[in-house]
């Protein structure tokens, strides 16, 4: 009875087993969840490891993740699935937000020239003028496209950013030359690429391809919050990193078909092996515990002020824009 007892709270205290949180009903906003950008935070509703940790959570789904920032900041959602560069770029604007775990340590973006277009480009000054699709105005998708563009001495204006979404919109404006190039996220860049609708000519996704493109891992998903909601519900906050680090844990051993059968069908539908063969294409991003790491984070923002004229300018307190202090309390199995 004894060893039945201690395995039990061992149990109960893996992944920080949360003390009841302040705010047991959480409105978590997200810009495109079934996007595998998003694929923890799926993951973690689905094997129901937020009702574990005694949370019952909503989730809004938005065109982008500059629209769930908006939410967040509207006061509409209480927490965001979010690019970890939002928490950044929103503080000169006079908001303080934090990422307080992380979902992917590499972007899990892909750029790609539709393949009409793709014979006349030799490197990113031919983009100019050309019209590219990114999940929404202001996102992470539309960033990176800036940064390849500044890479090569070319500024945002040279190109006509267009909100296309994270799912069949972004692949039908390809497909009917709405668009040029696309600047997106898994299953959407695997489906182009697998159908011969682009050339992928920047690639990160994957390990080979963030150190090319950047010199280090970047964080991208997170859940970030506001100071104020941190300080108010740490309980809270707890309890979703608890569970976030679990499904991450999860997701480490998972099969590709076991990830699909967990997933809602609407997520993949009628094409399950393109499902499968995007999971694989973006598994080493994934985050193995959820914590930052530190040249990460100066790296996102050095890439960010080398594209945009405020950033470069801004004072930012790059320490307030993240805190692994949930995950490593979660890792360590500390209420």
């Amino acid at each position: 009875m004894k060893r039945f007892i201690a395995a039990f709270l061992v149990s109960a205290c893996a992944f920080g087993a949360a003390a009841q949180p302040e705010r047991p009903k959480v409105h978590i906003g997200v810009g495109g969840q079934a996007a595998l950008y998003y694929l923890p935070l799926s993951i973690t509703e689905r094997l129901g490891y937020f009702k574990e940790q005694g949370l019952d959570v909503t989730i809004s789904d938005f065109q982008g993740g500059s629209k769930s920032m908006q939410a967040l900041v509207g006061g509409s959602v209480d927490v965001v699935a979010g690019a970890y560069e939002h928490t950044i770029t929103i503080q000169p604007k006079g908001q303080t937000i934090t990422a307080f775990a992380m979902m992917g340590r590499y972007p899990g973006y892909a750029f790609g020239i539709a393949k009409a277009k793709a014979a006349g480009y030799k490197s990113p000054k031919d983009l100019k003028g050309m019209k590219i699709g990114v999940t929404a105005p202001g996102s992470g998708t539309q960033t990176f496209a800036e940064y390849l563009l500044k890479k090569d001495g070319l500024k945002a204006s040279d190109v006509s950013f267009i909100g296309v979404g994270a799912g069949s919109a972004a692949v039908a404006a390809l497909r009917a030359g709405h668009i040029d190039a696309i600047s997106n996220i898994d299953p959407v860049m695997t489906q182009l690429e697998t159908s011969g609708d682009v050339v992928i000519i920047s690639d990160v996704r994957t390990t080979k391809g963030t150190m090319q493109a950047f010199g280090t891992p970047m964080p991208a998903a997170t859940l970030y919050t506001t100071q104020d909601f941190l300080q108010k519900n740490p309980k809270t906050a707890q309890a979703l990193a608890n569970a976030m680090t679990k499904a991450l844990a999860w997701l480490q051993t998972a099969t590709p078909q076991q990830v699909a059968d967990t997933v809602p069908a609407q997520y993949h539908g009628s094409d399950k092996a393109l499902y499968t063969a995007s999971f694989t294409k973006i598994r080493e991003g994934l985050s193995p515990d959820g914590r930052f790491p530190k040249d990460g984070v100066d790296n996102t923002l050095k890439m960010l002020r080398e594209t945009s004229p405020v950033m470069a300018q801004a004072t930012i307190r790059i320490e307030d824009t993240y805190t692994n202090r949930f995950v490593d309390a979660a890792q360590s199995g500390k209420r």
